[in-house]
C-alpha cells in the first residue's frame, strides 16, 4: 500500500495550490481526482481567460455564516501574493472591470502554472481516480481508491461544490465531512441566473439578448453591474451577484437607469416635443426593445404631451423601481459556485484543519465561504489552499 504524508482530494484551484505548498515543505504529496484532466473549472472560467483574482479582494466580498472566518487566510495569502506568482511565470494579464484580473491569453496558463508548481515540489497526480472509502486510523487515514489503496498522515478535501455537475461536480466533500461528524451548512446554487414565472417570462421574451447597466437589490444588498434578459429569465453580473443573497419568495428590485431622474427627463421631453411617443422618448435612454415593451405595458396616450405627471412617475417606477419575485434559479447546472458547505465553526481559520479530527482539512468551495463574482472565489481557493499547505 502506498504511503504519503499528504493526500489531497481534488485537482482544482485549491487542491493544486495546497499540494504544491505541502510539497515545498518536503512532504510526499498525492493529488487524486476523478476527472480526466486537472483544473477544468479554471480552464472554462472567465470565458477561457480565467478571472484569477480581484485587486479589491477582502473579507467583505465573501458570504458565510461566520463572516470573520476568512479574514486570517485572506490576510496570510493575499491577491498580491498570487499576482506575484503569475508575474513570476511571465503570464500577461489585464484588469477588466471592478478590479477583476484576467489572463491576456488562455486560462490554461494558470493550470500549467499550478501543474508546474506541483512538479517542482515532486507532487504525484493521479487522474481518473475516484475515492471509494475513507477511514480514520490511529496515525492518519486509509483511502480505498478505484486504483488501489493509499494511506496518509494528513488528508485535505478540496473536492469543490455541486455547481456544474456536467463537469463532474458532486456532494462528495459534504458527505465526507458528515462521515466524520462535521456539520454542513445547507447548500444552494449561487452566482446563478434567475428564472421567472411563465406569465412574466412570456411578456419579457422579446427582450432576450438585451443588456442594460442596472442596480439589482434584495433586502439591504445591491449590486450595480450589467443585466441581461434571457429566454429563461434574467442573468448578467448584477443578477448573478444578487442571486447569492436572494431566497425563495423574496422580492428583487431593479433600477435600469440608475443615476437618472427619468421623471424629470420625461417632463423635459414632453415640454420640448410633446408630439413624440413615450417609446421614442424612452429610447433616448434605454435599448429600443426595452423602451417599446415599457411603453406597451403602460398602455398610455399616443403622444407624450397627453401624459400627466402621475403617469410619468409610473413610467419612472417601472424603469427604476421594478419589483418582481423570481420563480427560482437555473440551479447547479449553470451556477458558478455553491453557497454553504462545511461549517466554518468546525475548522481552524489559520490552517483549515477540522478541530475534532486531527489531520483532516477542508479548503476551497467545499467550505462555507462563498465569494462575489469577479475572481473572489479563486482568491479564496488560493488563500485557503496555501494555508492548509503550510500545516498539512
Amino acid at each position: 500500500m502506498d504511503q504519503f504524508d499528504v493526500v489531497v482530494i481534488g485537482a482544482g484551484a485549491a487542491g493544486m495550490m495546497c499540494a504544491a505548498e505541502a510539497g515545498k515543505r518536503g512532504h510526499s504529496v498525492l493529488v487524486i481526482d476523478h476527472a480526466a484532466k486537472p483544473g477544468e473549472k479554471i480552464r472554462i472560467s472567465g470565458g477561457g481567460r480565467c478571472n484569477f483574482t480581484n485587486l479589491n479582494a477582502s473579507p467583505a466580498n465573501f458570504i458565510s455564516q461566520n463572516p470573520s472566518f476568512a479574514i486570517s487566510a485572506l490576510r496570510r495569502y493575499t491577491q498580491r501574493d498570487f499576482i506575484a506568482l503569475v508575474e513570476r511565470y511571465g503570464i500577461a494579464y489585464h484588469e477588466k472591470t471592478l478590479g477583476q484580473l484576467f489572463c491576456d491569453g488562455s486560462s490554461k496558463q494558470i493550470v500549467d502554472l499550478l501543474l508546474n508548481e506541483m512538479r517542482q515540489a515532486n507532487v504525484e497526480l493521479r487522474l481518473s481516480t475516484s475515492v471509494q472509502s475513507v477511514e480514520k486510523m490511529p496515525e492518519g487515514f486509509s483511502l480505498r481508491l478505484s486504483q488501489g489503496a493509499v494511506q496518509c498522515r494528513s488528508l485535505v478535501v478540496a473536492s469543490g461544490g455541486k455547481s456544474i455537475p456536467k463537469m463532474g461536480a458532486t456532494g462528495f466533500g459534504y458527505d465526507l465531512a458528515q462521515q466524520f461528524g462535521l456539520k454542513v451548512v445547507e447548500t444552494r446554487p449561487a452566482l446563478v441566473p434567475l428564472t421567472l414565472e411563465p406569465t412574466l417570462l412570456e411578456r419579457l421574451t422579446p427582450l432576450a439578448g438585451v443588456a442594460v447597466d442596472a442596480v439589482a437589490a434584495c433586502g439591504k444588498t445591491q449590486f450595480a453591474e450589467a443585466l441581461l434578459f434571457t429566454h429563461r429569465g434574467l442573468s448578467g453580473p448584477s443578477i448573478l451577484q444578487i442571486s447569492s443573497y436572494w431566497r425563495e419568495g423574496a422580492e428583487i428590485t431593479l433600477s435600469m437607469l440608475p443615476g437618472v431622474n427619468l421623471f424629470e427627463e420625461l417632463r423635459a421631453a414632453r415640454a420640448q416635443n410633446g408630439r413624440q411617443a413615450l417609446q421614442t422618448a424612452l429610447s433616448a435612454f434605454l435599448p429600443k426593445r426595452l423602451a417599446q415593451l415599457i411603453a406597451e405595458t403602460e398602455k398610455g396616450p399616443a403622444n407624450l404631451a397627453d401624459y400627466s405627471d402621475k403617469r410619468l412617475r409610473a413610467v419612472e417606477e417601472a424603469v427604476n423601481r421594478w419589483r418582481f419575485k423570481p420563480a427560482g434559479s437555473e440551479g447547479y447546472r449553470t451556477a458558478e459556485v455553491t453557497l454553504g458547505g462545511v461549517d466554518t465553526r468546525e475548522l481552524d481559520s489559520r490552517t483549515m484543519e477540522a478541530k475534532t479530527v486531527p489531520g483532516l482539512y477542508f479548503i476551497g468551495e467545499v467550505v462555507d465561504v462563498t465569494g462575489w463574482l469577479g475572481g473572489y472565489n479563486f482568491q479564496w481557493a488560493w488563500s485557503s489552499g496555501w494555508c492548509a499547505g503550510q500545516a498539512a
